[in-house]
Protein backbone atom coordinates (compact mmCIF):
# COMPACT_ATOMS: atom_id res chain seq x y z
CA UNK A 1 0.00 0.00 0.00
CA UNK A 2 2.76 2.54 0.78
CA UNK A 3 4.50 1.91 -2.71
CA UNK A 4 0.73 3.06 -4.00
CA UNK A 5 0.84 6.06 -1.90
CA UNK A 6 4.13 7.57 -2.71
CA UNK A 7 3.35 6.53 -6.79
CA UNK A 8 -0.05 8.55 -6.28
CA UNK A 9 2.16 10.77 -5.02
CA UNK A 10 5.09 11.62 -6.99
CA UNK A 11 2.84 11.46 -10.10
CA UNK A 12 0.43 14.20 -8.74
CA UNK A 13 3.21 16.82 -8.05
CA UNK A 14 4.67 16.57 -11.41
CA UNK A 15 1.32 17.58 -12.62
CA UNK A 16 0.94 20.28 -10.39
CA UNK A 17 4.34 21.28 -10.83
CA UNK A 18 3.73 21.51 -14.41
CA UNK A 19 0.54 23.37 -14.14
CA UNK A 20 1.62 25.80 -11.48
CA UNK A 21 4.93 26.95 -13.69
CA UNK A 22 2.76 27.39 -16.72
CA UNK A 23 0.87 29.77 -15.05
CA UNK A 24 3.54 32.04 -14.37
CA UNK A 25 6.30 30.65 -17.23
CA UNK A 26 3.83 29.16 -20.29
CA UNK A 27 7.36 28.08 -22.00
CA UNK A 28 9.20 26.46 -19.32
CA UNK A 29 6.11 24.65 -18.77
CA UNK A 30 5.49 23.29 -21.49
CA UNK A 31 9.47 22.11 -22.00
CA UNK A 32 8.32 20.08 -18.16
CA UNK A 33 5.60 18.87 -20.19
CA UNK A 34 7.65 17.81 -22.96
CA UNK A 35 10.15 15.77 -21.07
CA UNK A 36 8.70 12.00 -20.76
CA UNK A 37 8.37 12.28 -17.11
CA UNK A 38 5.32 10.02 -17.33
CA UNK A 39 6.49 7.67 -19.32
CA UNK A 40 9.93 7.18 -17.31
CA UNK A 41 8.21 7.47 -13.71
CA UNK A 42 6.02 4.75 -15.69
CA UNK A 43 8.59 2.28 -16.72
CA UNK A 44 9.89 2.75 -12.83
CA UNK A 45 7.09 1.70 -11.36
CA UNK A 46 7.01 -1.29 -13.55
CA UNK A 47 10.60 -2.07 -13.38
CA UNK A 48 10.03 -1.61 -9.25
CA UNK A 49 6.86 -4.59 -9.47
CA UNK A 50 8.30 -6.75 -12.24
CA UNK A 51 11.61 -6.60 -12.51
CA UNK A 52 10.79 -7.62 -16.03
CA UNK A 53 13.18 -5.77 -18.46
CA UNK A 54 11.36 -7.29 -21.44
CA UNK A 55 7.98 -5.64 -20.47
CA UNK A 56 9.99 -2.37 -19.69
CA UNK A 57 11.49 -2.72 -23.64
CA UNK A 58 7.77 -3.40 -24.55
CA UNK A 59 6.56 -0.11 -22.71
CA UNK A 60 9.32 2.12 -24.15
CA UNK A 61 8.83 1.24 -27.86
CA UNK A 62 5.10 1.42 -27.20
CA UNK A 63 5.62 4.89 -25.90
CA UNK A 64 7.76 5.74 -29.13
CA UNK A 65 4.82 4.39 -31.40
CA UNK A 66 1.78 6.03 -29.49
CA UNK A 67 3.66 9.67 -29.16
CA UNK A 68 4.22 9.99 -33.07
CA UNK A 69 0.06 10.23 -33.27
CA UNK A 70 -0.34 12.20 -30.53
CA UNK A 71 1.80 14.93 -31.83
CA UNK A 72 -0.37 16.50 -34.14
CA UNK A 73 -3.05 17.44 -31.48
CA UNK A 74 -0.77 20.16 -30.13
CA UNK A 75 -0.26 21.72 -33.33
CA UNK A 76 -4.43 21.49 -34.02
CA UNK A 77 -5.75 22.71 -30.49
CA UNK A 78 -3.43 26.27 -30.66
CA UNK A 79 -4.67 26.71 -34.19
CA UNK A 80 -8.38 25.81 -33.51
CA UNK A 81 -8.18 28.13 -30.47
CA UNK A 82 -6.68 31.06 -32.57
CA UNK A 83 -9.32 30.62 -35.07
CA UNK A 84 -11.84 31.49 -32.25
CA UNK A 85 -12.46 27.82 -31.01
CA UNK A 86 -13.44 27.39 -27.46
CA UNK A 87 -10.93 25.73 -25.58
CA UNK A 88 -13.25 22.77 -24.74
CA UNK A 89 -13.79 22.10 -28.57
CA UNK A 90 -10.12 23.01 -29.43
CA UNK A 91 -9.39 19.96 -26.71
CA UNK A 92 -12.37 17.63 -27.62
CA UNK A 93 -11.16 17.86 -31.89
CA UNK A 94 -7.50 17.24 -30.68
CA UNK A 95 -8.55 14.33 -28.72
CA UNK A 96 -10.98 12.78 -31.49
CA UNK A 97 -7.52 13.67 -33.64
CA UNK A 98 -5.20 11.99 -31.94
CA UNK A 99 -7.84 8.85 -31.19
CA UNK A 100 -8.15 8.21 -35.16
CA UNK A 101 -4.58 9.15 -35.58
CA UNK A 102 -3.95 6.21 -32.90
CA UNK A 103 -6.30 3.62 -34.45
CA UNK A 104 -4.41 4.33 -38.22
CA UNK A 105 -0.86 4.03 -36.96
CA UNK A 106 -1.42 0.60 -35.07
CA UNK A 107 -3.51 -0.44 -38.61
CA UNK A 108 -0.14 0.00 -40.29
CA UNK A 109 1.94 -1.12 -37.84
CA UNK A 110 -0.19 -3.98 -38.13
CA UNK A 111 1.18 -5.10 -41.53
CA UNK A 112 4.24 -4.48 -40.65
CA UNK A 113 4.22 -7.30 -37.62
CA UNK A 114 3.78 -5.17 -34.94
CA UNK A 115 0.78 -5.08 -32.96
CA UNK A 116 0.14 -2.53 -29.98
Amino acid sequence: MAWYIVKLILTSLIIVLISEVSKRLPLLGSLIASLPLVSVLGMIWIYGETKDPVRIADHAEGTFWYVIPSLPMFLLMPWLIRKGVSFPGALSAGIVLTGVLYFITTKILAKFGMNL
